[in-house]
């Protein structure tokens, strides 16, 4: 049987709401409230719908009513779906609807069916999808059986209209009935919709238009809350939101190294010699730290920094440019401190709903957005296009919360926050709230609280939390008086809904390392023997016990404190290396490690005895890759040569671009960085400066003889294709595999590369009678950006000659075009007439014979004057 979608998110646009429709509800509710009596308390409470006529009931006033129904494509396509809608007139008030609506719907082969269904509140609509599945000639008509309302008060949820209304005297809406409408069903495919458009491969800025629907899910703000799900959810990734995942869907990531703006955000770097008791190179430990933007949102940064003089102010910047847009200093600027070191402000987005019209239909005044603040006791609503405040009310008595989800927080209210090392044991209450709204007192934004064991909120110190499983739990290693260090660890967990302990349990041989992540229904954390735990959370069940990370320095529990998850797997940054593991079994999926190049600059060893960098910081998923750096807890000094911000692909941990930065020193080392539209943002603690890697715009030019040639000459044709990005403008576009060292050479002092890659141009030609010609594909000189190619037409006429860079990950396409003029071919050279020669043959010859017969008289006159003698 067909399914019948009646809250389909393809259709929450069709509801009916015409202009006349309109104006008869705005017209009817304002006489009823015009004629509305004010004390009417023996009234009861109605409900909302119609109901049959009573036996024996006479109404106040009946109404007489009309009916129609639309549908459509008319004609259909075989399988495909069709759109009905239906609706009478008059309409009822905002506060009431109509029941009852039946549409029968008979088939070519005679099977019937029918739909009966409510209206919606106040225009007195409905419609339904429905699955044409018989080729030929159905029937649908619509009948409303009429419907009753009594004396009462009712109840109105509309977006503009709330609230009790009372109604004094009853009315009846009569039956009412189309025709027997038709509908044809054909065997072919009728196009049903909009022709898709398909994702951007090249350079795009914001906003996204809206025609443009299919880009919807690559166009995630950062940070994000969920909850996730849907057909582009990838597989095996919880659809909810945990601060240990550091996952972050819907959006494109950077494939390349390409910088495409820089700013300055600290002083950092190496200190010259500044006494004689110095014995080797320091680095400047900046007062200010340097942050990321806490927030992405339709191509704007909002970052929370500190203004000369110390006044801190949010800042909002273009992602693609780092142009400035303003600078405002709301009060407070609520920021966390982590060993004494800020981090970036708690700046949030929260989404709130526009609402619908109608009571029951889907929302069409499309989405609210605010910048939200969390802490120092107040919630701070901030627009993001202008900066002004929204918003500014307490919270009290909560001082903070987290903000879990779009649009909710949970803190926690303790009787003693400072128990277990001050004073008597607390009694907790675990506030689960809303931000939307602009409710001023915290009691009416309220959702549920409960009990609860712990004084900070799920997913706080010590403890981690799956929302979707329910459950959070605690994983704490043991101080143990004996040994005056932690021994032994202390394992529960703690149903969200409830506040009540499910289970709890002590391992004396195991210690955890705080590295730990609940998700897929698990908790898993590592031991200081070098592997993880994973206990079932719902019983406390073994689930696993993962193999053993590599020997020597990660088998023991060194590295960061961090641990993520996604795409059914686990990932863990340690000293030698990061891992990733199967969050089904705990085998290690993959391990990435970072050799160095020369042994003697850092202490640390992976597989096969190879020095390798470590990984101990912070890390972030999105796109299908990972984005991770080197670092170490407490770096020495001066900072260590060779760390770098990796990109690799979170499936099989291959590397796809690396470049020499590090995001933090010292302290926690957080990853700063933020993620939207393809693009990263990122701090690097190396130089003080704020980077934004990914694609730059491109531009390209080409150039050819001024003058007319002739035919059969070969003619020069030359160009560049060079960088737009402001970060450096008019610098040669160079191939992905020299980037990383085009980038540093440009950006971070690095050496003059030895080899630097071009980038490919196309080249065609087309004759002014139209004829193409693919003159074939060069590579431009990546040191300069140029490109030259020699061609002989064959051919008279003029020519337009087109250079196309098509783009690539790291630059947007770019075009340009010349013309040429080929004439005709220099005229054959004349050949000079000169005199026909004597032939003097005859002549020599006689002579010849001549001279030989003087000779031979010669010879004989001298031998006979011989003899004489």
């Amino acid at each position: 049987m067909p399914k019948i979608n009646l809250k389909g998110e393809k259709m929450k646009r069709k509801i009916l709401t015409t202009t006349v429709i309109l104006s008869v509800i705005l017209l009817m509710s304002s006489v009823m409230l015009m004629a509305m009596p004010v004390n009417a308390e023996d009234l009861p409470l109605q409900p909302s719908g119609s109901q049959p006529l009573p036996s024996g009931v006479t109404p106040d006033v009946i109404v007489k009513t009309k009916v129609a129904m639309s549908f459509r494509p008319n004609p259909v396509g075989l399988n495909q779906p069709f759109l009905v809608n239906i609706w009478l007139v008059p309409p009822t008030h905002v506060s009431r609807y109509l029941t009852g609506y039946k549409v029968t719907i008979v088939k070519p082969n005679g099977d019937q069916e029918v739909i009966t269904m409510d209206s919606y509140c106040g225009d007195a609509t409905a419609w339904f999808e429905y699955i044409a599945d018989q080729v030929g000639t159905w029937k649908l008509k619509f009948e409303f059986p009429g419907g009753y309302f009594p004396p009462g008060i009712y109840q109105a949820q509309g977006m503009w209209v709330k609230g009790n209304f009372t109604f004094t005297e009853s009315c009846y809406y009569e039956p009412a009935s189309t025709d027997w409408q038709e509908l044809v069903v054909k065997e072919d495919y009728v196009a049903q919709s909009w022709p898709p458009s398909p994702l951007p491969t090249d350079y795009w800025t914001r906003p996204a238009y809206q025609q443009n629907r299919e880009w919807w899910w690559i166009l995630g703000s950062y940070p994000w809350h969920g909850p996730g799900g849907g057909s582009n959810w990838p597989a095996n990734t919880n659809p909810y939101w945990s601060p240990n995942y550091h996952f972050l869907p819907w959006r494109e990531a950077p494939e390349t190294a390409h910088i495409v703006w820089k700013r300055q955000e600290a002083i950092k770097g190496l200190i010259g010699p500044f006494t004689s008791e110095q014995k080797k190179p320091e680095s400047f430990i900046s007062i200010s730290a340097i942050g990321g933007p806490s927030v992405i949102f339709q191509g704007r940064c909002y970052q929370s920094v500190t203004l000369p003089g110390g006044t801190s102010a949010l800042r909002c910047y273009d992602l693609r440019t780092g142009e400035v847009y303003w600078e405002v200093s709301p009060d407070p600027v609520p920021s966390s401190t982590f060993f004494g070191f800020t981090s970036r402000s708690s700046v949030q987005l929260e989404y709130s709903s526009g609402g619908s019209e109608v009571p029951g239909a889907q929302p069409e005044y499309g989405q609210t957005v605010y910048l939200v603040t969390i802490g120092n006791g107040r919630l701070i609503k901030i627009d993001p296009w202008s900066g002004a405040i929204a918003l500014n009310v307490s919270i009290s008595p909560l001082t903070s919360g987290t903000y879990y989800r779009n649009g909710y927080a949970l803190g926690v209210q303790s009787t003693n926050p400072y128990w277990p090392y001050f004073g008597p044991p607390p009694q907790n209450f675990l506030i689960n709230w809303t931000t939307l709204g602009s409710a001023t007192s915290l009691k009416d934004r309220v959702v549920n609280n409960i009990t609860w064991p712990w004084t900070s909120e799920p997913g706080g110190f010590g403890s981690v939390v799956d929302f979707q499983a329910g459950i959070a739990a605690q994983v704490s290693a043991i101080n143990n008086p004996a040994t005056g260090a932690e021994y032994g660890t202390y394992l529960e967990a703690v149903s969200l809904k409830t506040g009540k302990q499910l289970w709890n349990k002590t391992l004396e041989d195991e210690t955890a390392y705080p590295s730990m992540v609940a998700d897929h229904g698990k908790v898993a954390f590592l031991t200081m023997n070098g592997y993880f735990l994973a206990y079932n959370l719902a019983d406390g069940t073994l689930a696993w016990k993962s193999e053993t990370l590599d020997y020597p320095w990660d088998a023991t529990g060194f590295g960061a404190y961090f641990a993520g998850s996604a795409y059914g797997l686990l990932y863990r940054n340690a000293y030698s290396g990061m891992y990733a593991l199967n969050w089904t079994n705990g085998k290690i999926v993959w391990k990435f490690e970072a050799p160095a190049p020369y042994p003697y600059e850092t202490p640390y060893t992976g597989r096969n005895g190879t020095t390798v960098y470590p990984f101990d910081g912070e890390f972030i998923i999105a796109d299908g890759k990972i984005y991770v750096f080197n670092t170490e807890h407490t770096p020495t000094q001066p900072i260590t040569r060779g760390w770098r911000l990796f990109c690799l692909n979170a499936t099989t941990g291959k590397n796809i671009w690396n470049i020499t930065l590090c995001a933090d020193v010292p302290g926690p080392n957080p990853f700063y960085g933020a993620i939207a539209d393809g693009y990263l943002i990122e701090a690097n603690e190396l130089d003080g400066y704020l980077y934004c890697f990914g694609k730059g715009k491109s531009a390209t030019t080409i150039t050819g003889p001024e003058t007319a040639v002739p035919l059969g000459s070969t003619v020069l044709i030359k160009g560049t294709v060079l960088d737009q990005s402001p970060a450096q403008p008019g610098t040669p576009c160079v191939a992905k595999e020299s980037m990383t060292a085009w980038m540093e050479y440009l950006h971070m002092q690095g050496p003059y590369p030895s080899e630097v890659k071009g980038v490919p141009v196309t080249l065609t030609a087309i004759k002014s009678d139209g004829k193409v010609i693919d003159l074939g594909t060069v590579t431009t000189n990546g040191f300069y950006g140029t490109f030259g190619f020699a061609w002989t037409p064959e051919e008279e006429g003029t020519y337009t000659i087109i250079a196309c860079f098509m783009g690539d990950d790291s630059y947007g396409s770019s075009a340009a075009a010349t013309a040429i003029t080929v004439g005709p071919a220099p005229p054959e050279p004349e050949t000079p007439e000169y005199p026909t020669p004597t032939d003097y043959t005859p002549m020599f010859a006689g002579l010849a014979i001549a001279v030989l017969i003087a000779i031979i008289i010669g010879v004989a006159n001298l031998y006979t004057l011989r003899k004489r003698k």
